[in-house]
């Protein structure tokens, strides 16, 4: 009898080292996702961040070139070819919103930021429309879409934010 009782406690030793043992897998293989999920985040949001950047950057040199030609240092011809430069890059940015891969979380604030990018992009095309015509019915259209592109960068930049306060990886 004793045999069998040293027999069932190395029995029971082995399955307690073995529960343990998947337990330090477990324990690993969780932080290990936990910690994926937090990189994946935090790339995400440097992507983000640097293309928000971009555009604000490119948004700002257009205006300013704008307020240049408004004061009559740059000729229309030269703000037209400004303006094709500048159409061609804001094309460039909302592409790159397609390029991330944003935490489920966030998928409606990327869909926002490219959908404010887009509206932008369409009213600067008009606008350069009615700097090639004058037609100030183009003008108003383009005023629109600018603030339709306002509107979905506020709602883009409050979605992002509750998805912040409430996103865990």
């Amino acid at each position: 009898m004793k045999k069998k009782s040293g027999q069932s406690s190395k029995k029971g030793l082995y399955i307690a080292i073995g529960i343990g043992i998947v337990i330090i897998i477990l324990v690993i293989g969780v932080s290990y996702y936990v910690d994926q999920a937090r990189i994946a985040g935090q790339r995400f949001g440097t992507s983000l961040d640097q293309i928000q950047a971009e555009l604000k950057r490119e948004t700002s040199d257009y205006e300013s070139k704008k307020k240049i030609w408004q004061e009559g240092e740059l000729t229309k011809d030269e703000l037209i070819k400004i303006s094709e430069e500048h159409l061609k890059n804001l094309e460039i940015i909302v592409k790159k919103y397609d390029e991330l891969s944003p935490p489920q979380a966030f998928i409606s604030s990327v869909e926002l930021f490219k959908r404010s990018t887009q509206a932008q992009l369409e009213s600067d095309k008009l606008l350069k429309e009615w700097i090639e015509t004058g037609d100030d019915s183009v003008k108003i259209r383009s005023d629109e879409l600018m603030q339709q592109s306002f509107e979905y960068e506020t709602s883009a930049l409050a979605s992002y934010n509750s998805a912040k306060k409430g996103y865990t990886p």
